[in-house]
């Protein structure tokens, strides 16, 4: 039997954290490798191509706002602590009075996951967010913006910052990433493309 101490604690955090970013980075890699990019758009431009086997609905703000607080009601359980969960409550006020800003378009995957694309009035998508079992792929919703998003998260782990394994803020582009296994979560969204009135509360 070996005794614990605090440094062994410390670097069992520090393992686990390298582990939770490794994770992260070679799922979202993993993901660019095994989709086609021809059946996605990404953020910042025309929103996804319907993938096999997913369904596709359009919602205006204030539903799909309800959608949320819905499915985090349901799943509160392994997502009360997320900012997603808080933001689900904080949004749905904001979302109404921006009802005429623009549009969600929303894809219930075949794995179950789910992702709301953000479409400002002109068809641009200007942020994103998906929740589910299992994590969408990032480098076809993020689109072009995939490689600022891993460089951002190499940056911060050279840096030392300490964010969450999956999160960069810069202020071109915002990814919040993250959750476990059977319970994925995130949003991303370019600041400097959110219409008059819509906050990033409101991407949920």
């Amino acid at each position: 039997m070996y005794p614990f101490t605090s440094s062994s604690v410390t670097a069992a955090r520090t393992l686990a954290h390298r582990a939770v970013f490794a994770c992260a980075l070679g799922a979202a890699a993993l993901g660019a490798a095994t989709v086609a990019p021809s059946a996605f758009a990404g953020l910042g431009a025309a929103p996804m191509s319907t993938p096999a086997g997913a369904t596709v609905s359009t919602l205006s703000p204030a539903s799909a706002a309800a959608a949320v607080a819905a499915q985090t009601g349901a799943s509160s359980s392994v997502s009360s602590s997320s900012s997603v969960a808080r933001q689900a409550v904080e949004g749905a006020a904001s979302s109404s009075a921006s009802s005429n800003a623009y549009s969600v378009q929303q894809t219930t995957l075949a794995n179950g996951t789910v992702v709301r694309e953000y479409l400002a009035p002109d068809g641009s998508v200007f942020g994103v967010a998906w929740n589910g079992q299992q994590m969408p792929d990032l480098s076809a919703l993020l689109g072009t913006y995939f490689p600022q998003y891993v460089a951002g998260l190499k940056a911060n782990r050279a840096a030392g910052r300490v964010r969450g394994p999956g999160v960069v803020e810069q202020s071109g582009l915002v990814v919040h990433s993250g959750g476990h296994m059977g319970a994925f979560s995130g949003q991303a969204w370019l600041p400097q493309a959110l219409p008059a009135g819509v906050s990033a509360a409101d991407i949920q």
